[in-house]
């Protein structure tokens, strides 16, 4: 990974790391961490270092990539090398704050990034990949339990009726289409669009395309369980001392609204950005889905009732996903 521009203001050598805010209650921090996925989650956060956009309340402004779930769980629980804001799947979040780690939802972003790719034309369906193998990032965590969700929604069993083949990321199923390893996989964007792209199957080849861009998981979402076409994926989260700074936290919201309208605004440029960055994606690649994600600012508060009906959904079929129980008001912030 390249990331020359993601440590801002003062040099490195002056930074010092806190757990937590303990030193650092008010005023401009030493040293503030960001952290997400390579996903569409982590976009604006690209865009807010680049920029400068937290400068005045930060002299050094950190971005903490995470690859899977169990480096995810480690930065949000480790005191010694705190995270304070981190992108994260909702219900990882839900789980952590029920498991007693001190957070908070800020807002909701994604809104649904999953997409069966396959080297097959014509599956319109989660059925129609009955008896199939498939290969899953994060099992037991997004996006498995939406695929997993959504066929027992159907009726189907996802021990029985699939060949369910799991891998570390998105990006690593990724790599088992491009490299013909795999015939069918759930990608999150941007791996769905990173890998239409290296294999000239997108947005048309003069010859029959490599891959297919197949069951739009969100769609299946609307249709299924009959509501919007959109799934409360991925948001920010708060973390520790961070908690005890509401203006901090508004800061972060603020200029992580902008960020995201500005990557919407301009797919071109936040490929480019993006993909700096991240030696797997490319710029078209990232820029393509940019154009076909379901991204928007929604506060955490005024996506909890969208949250409430997921969460509800995953504690049905197994409560461990959440914690055991639906996270109370607290969990969101600027709820009551």
């Amino acid at each position: 990974m390249r990331r020359d521009f993601l440590k801002t203001g003062a040099a490195l050598a002056a930074a010092v790391s806190l757990p937590g805010l303990a030193r650092a209650n008010s005023g401009k921090l030493p040293r503030l961490v960001l952290a997400g996925p390579y996903a569409a989650v982590s976009n604006p956060f690209y865009r807010m270092i680049e920029t400068g956009a937290l400068r005045d309340v930060a002299d050094v402004v950190e971005m903490k990539p995470w690859k899977d779930p169990d480096q995810l769980r480690a930065l949000a629980l480790d005191p010694k090398a705190p995270a304070h804001f981190v992108a994260m799947p909702s219900n990882v979040a839900a789980n952590l704050y029920n498991r007693g780690v001190r957070l908070k939802l800020i807002n909701v972003s994604t809104w649904g990034v999953l997409y069966m790719v396959s080297r097959e034309a014509g599956l319109k369906t989660l059925a129609d990949f009955k008896g199939k193998e498939i290969v899953m990032p994060f099992r037991a965590d997004m996006p498995d339990i939406v695929f997993q969700t959504l066929a027992r929604q159907q009726g189907l069993d996802p021990a029985k009726d699939f060949k369910l083949r799991y891998v570390s990321s998105p990006l690593d199923a990724m790599q088992l289409l491009i490299s013909r390893r795999a015939d069918h996989a759930l990608l999150a964007e941007p791996a769905a669009s990173v890998a239409l792209r290296k294999t000239k199957s997108f947005p048309v080849s003069v010859i029959a395309p490599e891959l297919h861009r197949s069951v739009d998981l969100q769609a299946e979402w609307g249709r299924v369980l009959q509501r919007k076409p959109r799934i409360p994926q991925a948001g920010i989260v708060a973390l520790g001392g961070v908690l005890d700074r509401p203006d901090l936290i508004q800061k972060v919201q603020q200029a992580y609204a902008s960020a995201l309208q500005w990557c919407e605004q301009q797919p071109d440029a936040c490929g480019q950005l993006v993909a700096s960055q991240v030696d797997m994606l490319t710029p078209e690649g990232v820029a393509d889905s940019v154009r076909v994600d379901n991204t928007a600012f929604v506060t955490a508060a005024d996506a909890r009732a969208e949250l409430e009906f997921f969460f509800g959904l995953l504690h049905q079929h197994q409560p461990g996903l959440v914690g055991g129980k639906l996270p109370d008001a607290d969990f969101y912030l600027g709820a009551s």
